[in-house]
Parts: C-alpha cells; sequence; structure tokens
C-alpha cells in the first residue's frame, strides 16, 4: 500500500531514495542539450504532482510497456531543478492489482460533497423566479449530470484541479455572490446565481478524471462554453414556457463569463450580472491559486519571508503570504 505521498516527497532531502506509487499523467520521450535521449514524466497522487526523469532508457530496471492513465511503482530520489523538486527515477514497474488504490492517486476536495451539493440546492430553492428554479432543477435532476457535477474537477490544473473542485468552486461563488448582490440593488439575485451555477457546466464534458485530468476530444475541440451552452439550451428548449427574454440573459451569462475575447469569451459581459460573474469567478480562481500555493510552499518548508516559486497562472509572479509574514515579525 502507498505509504509516501508527493507532498511528502517535497521535504526530502536531494538524494535521499525512497519506493512509493504514483499515477502517471504524463509520458514523453525527449533529448538533452547534448541529443541524449531520456523520459519525462508527470507523476501524480491525491496530494499533488511532480515531475520524474528516466535518463538511462535502457536500465533494465525501467518497464518499458507503461502508458499514461497507469499506476506505477517508483524506486528514485528527489533533486531540485530552478527550484522545483523533481523525481529521479532509478526502478520503475507496473502496479500489481491489489498494491495501490486508486483513491489514493487523484487530489480530491477536502470538503463534504454531499453538504456542498445540499449548500447548492437550497440556494436553488430560495429563488424567487419560478422560471429559473425550473430550469436548475431539471438540470439538477438528470442523474449524469448531478453525478458529474459532484465528481468533476474546475479545471486540469489552474485553480480547484481535484475531484470535487468544480462543486467547490460553485459554492464559493455562490457566498460570493450573494453578498454582492445584497450590495447592489441594480443585480437579479436569482440570474446571478444561475449563471453562477451554470458558467462552467460545461466542463463536465470538457474535462475527464478517470486516469488524471485531461480534455475530452470534444472539450479540446469545442471547449466548456459551447458544451454548457448546449447543454442549457437543450433544457430550456424542453421546458414549456420559458421566457426567451430570460433564455437570452441566462445564456449571455455562459457566453460572457470569461469576460473579455482573448480568454475564450464569445461575447463581453454586457449586463451587470454578467460583469458581477467574470469578476468572482476571476477572484475565487485566483485566490485559490495563492492558496494552493502557500501550501504547496509549506510542504516544501520555506521560511515565512520568503517568496513562492513563479505561479505560472498568475502571471509567473512570485507571491508573499502577508499573514504568515506578518507572524514573524
Amino acid at each position: 500500500m502507498k505509504d509516501i505521498y508527493i507532498s511528502d516527497l517535497m521535504g526530502f532531502e536531494e538524494g535521499k531514495p525512497f519506493d512509493s506509487y504514483f499515477l502517471v499523467l504524463t509520458k514523453q520521450q525527449r533529448t538533452t542539450k547534448s541529443n541524449k535521449p531520456y523520459l519525462n514524466l508527470t507523476l501524480g497522487d491525491k496530494t499533488g504532482q511532480i515531475e520524474g526523469r528516466v535518463w538511462d532508457l535502457g536500465d533494465p530496471r525501467i518497464a518499458k510497456d507503461f502508458e499514461r492513465g497507469e499506476i506505477v511503482k517508483v524506486r528514485g530520489s528527489v533533486s531540485r531543478y530552478e527550484d522545483r523538486a523533481q523525481v529521479k527515477v532509478d526502478q520503475l514497474r507496473q502496479a500489481q492489482p491489489g498494491e495501490a488504490e486508486k483513491l489514493d492517486m487523484l487530489p480530491a476536495t477536502s470538503h463534504d460533497i454531499g453538504e456542498m451539493w445540499r449548500l447548492l440546492e437550497a440556494a436553488v430553492a430560495s429563488f424567487t423566479n419560478p422560471d429559473l428554479k425550473r430550469l436548475l432543477q431539471a438540470l439538477m435532476a438528470d442523474p449524469a449530470i448531478a453525478q458529474a457535477y459532484r465528481e468533476a474537477p474546475a479545471a486540469r490544473q489552474l485553480h480547484h484541479a481535484w475531484l470535487g473542485g468544480l462543486l467547490e468552486h460553485v459554492v464559493s461563488l455562490l457566498g460570493l455572490a450573494d453578498r454582492v448582490a445584497a450590495h447592489y440593488p441594480m443585480l437579479d439575485r436569482d440570474l446571478l446565481l444561475t449563471g453562477v451555477i451554470l458558467h462552467d457546466l460545461g466542463k463536465i464534458r470538457e474535462l475527464a478524471w478517470e486516469t488524471g485530468f485531461e480534455y475530452t476530444i470534444e472539450g479540446s475541440l469545442l471547449g466548456h462554453i459551447q458544451i454548457g451552452t448546449e447543454i442549457v439550451v437543450k433544457t430550456i428548449d424542453a421546458l414549456p414556457g420559458f421566457p426567451d427574454r430570460l433564455r437570452t440573459l441566462v445564456i449571455h451569462m455562459i457566453l460572457a463569463h470569461h469576460g473579455k475575447l482573448e480568454f475564450g469569451s464569445p461575447k463581453l459581459p454586457m449586463i451587470p450580472e454578467a460583469l458581477v460573474l467574470n469578476f468572482v469567478d476571476d477572484l475565487d480562481a485566483k485566490m485559490q491559486a495563492m492558496a494552493t500555493e502557500f501550501e504547496k510552499s509549506a510542504r516544501e518548508g520555506r521560511a515565512a519571508d520568503e517568496l513562492t516559486g513563479r505561479v505560472w497562472s498568475l502571471d509567473q509572479r512570485q507571491l508573499l503570504n502577508t499573514r504568515a509574514w506578518l507572524k514573524g515579525a
């Protein structure tokens, strides 16, 4: 069974050997500057992911027939390159049945899925607009949609990239949106919360999470905005008497939630509710990315007065955990 996780490796001394099981997230053959081939791996478990290197492809202790999505047993050591931990793989083989648990391999939300789902249902139950309420209740009553909504990550790697991440992100946004709606009387609360619940709905088909987090073919070709719009339009068309104007507004919320054309939105936000959705969505994603980076720094043993590594999802900037830093003053 698995007793060493990736989070544990972050605190390992360089060169210290270990044995553990990991999920192969990526596998690529590359060449060094001197034109020597090596194998570049991304290894994952429920605590995160780490890059691995196989430098000697002819070593008989390295299995040749493993593929992405399979669980492998690795013997190696931790090294650091450009301030990032990575694994030097000395031995690797496919895991045998019963040796490792799949639940140990994929990161998952720390929140209770059932409780988050009840919070979402309670938000919908509080609506005063009967048409928006029946739209959301129709979607949530679909067993396939409901199950995928509970399980899906919110992204492949940028934010809330874990099982249940989509639901966790949406429940967080519901709290933010409710506060903003109470502050600005011009906002239609039910429409804003509908946009919160539906804006990333397409991710239940854009992403796959059986063997790591990857884009589906449909997701790669269409994207979650298009997919989510199609699901919602199909559901609305099956609801008798759904108002045409309300249909237009709901669809606009999905189409405009990325905020800018260059960020993938077919339309810019043109109603107050769409503008607020874009802002709170971006805020929640960025705050979660920061929290994840601070947790990673703590696992790696960085001092409170030390900046994080450069964060790709935040324009390569380094971050300072202000609360930890002030405690050390």
